[in-house]
């Protein structure tokens, strides 16, 4: 089974301008072959935090339906949120498939590569394999625990979610982390702005900082805040005022406003 790592803190790398991501489109292209491994234990509490800096992902709303990536996948972190349906593939293996069920899971964490291991014998997540190190209950949709690696066919799929976008707010003076969560679609995010008072002064672009959080370098402490964002198959959205005035570091501000 293959480890997923962790990201422990945040990188405060300043970035000059947003990153560019190539959008992904979302129309079925057919399947695509890898394999996947499981980790964090039958109730996936070793799932909690990750390089995607989604932290509790049973409060965040991601559950045991989770994956972590391999680098080929996961994009330095462009690939946060984005949605995959697995099926394990009998045609393959018949021993430790399970048949006619799928799965979906959302990427939430990275899966580094092993050096030291072969990319065919313990190395899963060695580029350029495309791997999924999967929440044991996710895996065991599909799989069958005793095999511990099945080949898999999979492709990305539109994100289903239960109310609006939601936004974290962390960071300091001059500097806001920005983590926006449960978003729908394409899952997600390719740009991120933000704007202060209301958008009277006008928008200002966010960096990617690490994982799926944003980053802005402007002082904006305390004052309402809106965003836009526009995530990887080309949507954009404005939401006006979602950060209410008066907020503090380290709050959570849900929105009514949802990508289709």
């Amino acid at each position: 089974m293959a480890g997923a790592y962790v990201r422990s803190g945040v990188v405060l790398a300043v970035i000059c301008c947003v990153l560019a991501i190539a959008a992904d489109a979302l129309e079925p292209s057919g399947w695509v072959r890898a394999h996947a491994t499981f980790y964090g234990g039958s109730d996936a509490s070793g799932t909690m935090g990750g390089a995607c800096g989604y932290s509790n992902l049973y409060a965040q709303g991601y559950g045991t339906r989770s994956t972590a990536l391999s680098t080929v996948l996961f994009n330095d972190g462009a690939a946060c949120g984005q949605c995959y349906k697995l099926v394990c593939d009998r045609k393959t293996d018949k021993t430790w498939c399970k048949p006619g069920v799928s799965v979906i899971v959302t990427a939430t964490n990275f899966c580094p590569p092993n050096w030291d291991l072969p990319s065919d014998n313990g190395g899963w997540c060695n580029p350029p394999r495309p791997h999924f190190d999967m929440a044991q209950p996710a895996w065991e949709k599909i799989g069958v625990y005793k095999g511990g690696i099945i080949p898999v066919i999979y492709q990305r799929v539109p994100c289903a979610k239960k109310g609006g976008v939601r936004f974290t707010v962390n960071g300091h003076d001059y500097f806001q982390l920005v983590l926006p969560t449960n978003v729908a679609a394409a899952g997600s995010v390719r740009a991120m702005d933000v704007s202060k008072s209301g958008g009277g002064g006008g928008w200002m672009a966010m960096a990617r900082n690490w994982g799926a959080n944003w980053h802005s370098l402007a002082y904006l402490n305390g004052q309402a805040l809106s965003f836009r964002l526009t995530i990887t198959d080309g949507q954009t959205i404005v939401f006006p005022n979602v950060v209410r005035s008066g907020w503090r570091f380290g709050q959570t501000f849900a929105s009514n406003l949802q990508f289709k």
